[in-house]
C-alpha cells in the first residue's frame, strides 16, 4: 500500500507542478520540445527517490538541480561538429582579392558593349533600376530597353565564353592582347 500511495503522491506532485517544471526547463533549453524531455526524464530520474525527499516543499528545487544536471550531461554528450586531423586544413583569408579580380574582368567585359548597351545593363543590373525606371533614365521606351538588355547580355556571354577573361580556352589571350577592350571606364556611363 506504501508503494501506492508513493505512486499517488509523485502523480499528484507532477498534475500540480508540470506547467512550471516545464517553465523551468524552457529557461535551461531553448527548444519546447527539447523542454519537454528535459521534464521528461527529469521526473524519470526523481521517481525511483521520492521518498528520500523528506520536505515535499523542496521537491520542486529537487527537480530544478537534477534538470540542470541533465542539461549538462546532454550538453557534454553532444556531438561535436568538428573532427581532428593529422594535419590542419589550408588557411583561407578572404582579402577581397577575388572580387576586385571579378569586378575588373566585368568592367572589362563591359568594354566591349556598345555606349547605350551598357548604361542599359548598368543601370539594370549594377544600379537594379526596374525596366520602366532605366526606360525614364535614358529616355528609351521599355521595348527598347528589354531588347538592348537581350543582346548586350548575349554579346557578354559570347565575349565571356570566348576566354578572353578567364572563364574559356584562351585564358593567355587577354593578356597577349588578342583581346578587344573598347571605351575607357564603365563607371563613367552610369554617372
Amino acid at each position: 500500500m506504501a508503494v501506492n500511495a508513493q505512486v499517488l503522491d509523485f502523480e499528484e506532485y507532477v498534475r500540480t507542478r508540470q506547467d512550471a517544471l516545464l517553465r523551468s526547463a524552457r529557461r535551461l533549453v531553448p527548444d519546447p520540445i527539447d523542454a519537454q524531455d528535459l521534464v521528461q526524464t527529469a521526473l524519470a530520474r526523481t521517481y525511483p527517490r521520492w521518498q528520500a525527499i523528506a520536505d515535499k516543499g523542496l521537491a520542486d528545487a529537487y527537480m530544478r538541480r537534477v534538470m540542470i544536471n541533465t542539461r549538462t550531461e546532454w550538453w557534454r554528450a553532444r556531438k561535436l561538429e568538428e573532427v581532428p586531423t593529422p594535419e590542419l586544413p589550408d588557411a583561407c583569408v578572404d582579402d577581397g582579392s577575388e572580387q576586385r579580380a571579378d569586378r575588373e574582368m566585368l568592367r572589362d567585359a563591359l568594354r566591349v558593349l556598345a555606349p547605350k548597351q551598357r548604361q542599359v545593363v548598368v543601370l539594370r543590373h549594377y544600379r537594379q533600376l526596374s525596366t520602366e525606371e532605366t526606360a525614364h533614365a535614358l529616355g528609351m521606351s521599355v521595348g527598347t530597353v528589354k531588347s538592348t538588355l537581350h543582346r548586350a547580355l548575349a554579346r557578354l556571354r559570347a565575349e565571356l565564353e570566348a576566354g578572353c577573361y578567364g572563364y574559356g580556352p584562351a585564358i593567355g589571350a587577354r593578356r597577349a592582347g588578342q583581346c578587344r577592350t573598347g571605351m575607357e571606364d564603365v563607371c563613367a556611363v552610369a554617372a
